[in-house]
């Protein structure tokens, strides 16, 4: 797995790529199971979740295909500028849409059910979120009905916000490898 030889510029992609793919697959998972409890009781889950969800699957699937590029050496640094710089605006809006109502919550000071009463704690604020809102859930209000619900809200807030920091990384290291990357030289055909 050594790939190309692009000095510390090219290892330090290769980390931000793998940082970047862990912390999207950990997104994955929290939001998945999110939309998979709110679908087992047959409730249509919040735009954000779904919109969370879909901004990173597209997210790894690219950071994958990029760094098997990367390793075979035919990675277009250019191309990939672009596309970093293109998720990283989506990662933003995840980042301000899942954030906006934990800005100002403190977690610590919702109330918590003991470790077996979890799961029927989120029924039951599921419950009384969609039963407030005409059968419809609202996330704002859902991401404060239970500690764990929040905490995981807020891990999935802080890994947006790091994968911001990330994507910003590797956009800056795309452009500076695909201005020091060689040129194939041209051939000066005289007759």
């Amino acid at each position: 797995m050594a790939g190309p030889d692009y000095g510390a510029l090219g290892a330090t992609l290769k980390s931000v790529r793998i940082l970047q793919s862990l912390s999207l697959i950990a997104i994955i998972g929290m939001t998945a199971n999110f939309i998979s409890m709110i679908v087992s009781d047959s409730q249509t889950p919040p735009s954000v979740l779904v919109g969370t969800l879909s901004v990173t699957c597209i997210a790894v699937i690219y950071c994958v295909i990029t760094f098997i590029l990367f390793l075979d050496n035919i990675l277009p640094f250019l191309i990939t500028t672009i596309i970093d710089s293109l998720l990283l605006i989506a990662l933003i809006v995840v980042a301000v849409t899942v954030g906006e109502p934990l800005s100002y919550l403190n977690c610590q000071a919702i109330g918590s059910a003991d470790d077996m009463g979890s799961a029927y704690d989120f029924t039951m604020s599921l419950g009384d979120s969609i039963n407030q809102n005409g059968g419809q859930i609202d996330y704002s209000t859902w991401v404060g009905m239970t500690k764990p619900t929040c905490l995981e809200t807020k891990s999935i807030w802080g890994l947006s916000i790091a994968l911001c920091v990330l994507f910003a990384f590797s956009s800056i290291c795309s452009v500076v490898l695909w201005r020091r990357k060689p040129v194939a030289a041209t051939k000066d055909v005289e007759g």
